[in-house]
């Protein structure tokens, strides 16, 4: 089915609307039973899975106005699979749930459906499931499942005095993209900022090499370096020591120079504070050569001279005007 530019969901009814975008939707690897009965049946080859949720609400994640629909599926799906990717596993499958204002196009649906696909395909995940509820605000509720194939799951609780800190993937671009996109400024250059912010590329492969290499704690970075460095140093136990960004990240602030000059921004607080980027965060022990892709951003430290849970940018207290997201505080 083809919605024409101005069906709603309230035009179709539920069954109807299920049954036009299903089609849409892949099944994955380890998938047996895929959505239509009244629960989906996946493989768990390892006798365990790993789980996590995420919700997405408009007009606090997301607005209708900033990308399409499947900019929205893409990056429902991206930041969860990347939840999965933090604990050294593989993602398998998704459900989804959503609540839709009646007035909803049913082309945004279909277009949210193909952003979930194209997302989740590739790595083999299939989107087996989910609810549909209608309501005043369009609310996406991501649950994820993967797989450790015979891995021990990688903890925040790991990290040791003397470890590596580590990174794999994006710093500061999708931070930059969502100043950008509240600026209402884009175009040109800026395009390449903006889409990092709203189809974020988490290095899936980098989670599981990461426990296959050693890596003593990981998770992703969701809400920015500072905030989520410090959950894993809480839980750890642990000080975190950032090397000076200009001797780690160089490239990246060059990259972000010439945005973060017209916003009258300095590009180390988008590295620093900026999560959507959805990077691998981990500790290695220090005789461990890296896995390919991650870089070393500082040490571990012993919670001596500082509580536990402390990030220091060479070895003092970072001038940064914000730490990271808080979903409650402004």
């Amino acid at each position: 089915m083809t919605p024409s530019a101005e069906q709603r969901v309230a035009d179709l009814g539920e069954d109807e609307l299920i049954a036009s975008f299903v089609p849409l939707l892949p099944r994955g690897r380890h998938t047996l039973v895929p959505t239509g009965d009244d629960a989906a049946v996946v493989a768990a080859p390892d006798g365990r899975f790993c789980v996590s949720t995420d919700v997405l609400v408009q007009d606090h994640h997301f607005r209708l106005d900033w990308g399409t629909g499947a900019d929205v599926g893409w990056r429902a799906a991206m930041q969860n699979l990347a939840d999965i990717a933090g604990m050294g596993a593989e993602p398998t499958t998704v459900v989804i749930s959503m609540v839709l204002p009646p007035d909803t196009l049913v082309a945004w649906v279909h277009d949210f459906c193909r952003g979930l696909a194209e997302a989740c395909e590739p790595h083999g995940v299939g989107v087996d499931g989910g609810d549909l509820s209608a309501g005043e605000q369009l609310v996406v509720a991501v649950t994820v499942h993967g797989d450790l194939a015979g891995r021990d799951p990688v903890l925040r609780s790991g990290a040791r005095p003397g470890d590596v800190l580590a990174h794999a993937g994006s710093l500061g671009r999708a931070a930059a993209g969502h100043a950008l996109l509240t600026g209402g400024r884009r175009g040109g250059s800026d395009d390449g900022l903006v889409a990092d912010f709203l189809r974020p590329r988490p290095p899936l492969a980098a989670g599981p090499a990461a426990a296959d290499g050693g890596a003593t704690a990981m998770m992703d970075v969701s809400d920015g370096l500072l905030r989520d460095g410090g959950r894993l140093a809480r839980s750890s136990g642990v000080v975190l020591d950032l090397d000076p960004l200009a001797r780690t990240v160089p490239d990246v602030l060059d990259a972000l120079a010439d945005v973060g000059a017209r916003l009258e921004t300095d590009p180390a607080q988008w590295v620093l504070s900026g999560g959507e980027d959805h990077g691998m965060l981990a500790t290695f022990p220090a005789d461990v050569e890296l896995p390919e892709g991650f870089r070393r951003l500082g040490d571990v430290r012993a919670a001596d001279e500082h509580p536990a849970g402390t990030v220091l940018l060479d070895g003092g207290p970072p001038a940064v005007a914000r730490s990271g997201w808080d979903h409650f505080r402004s």
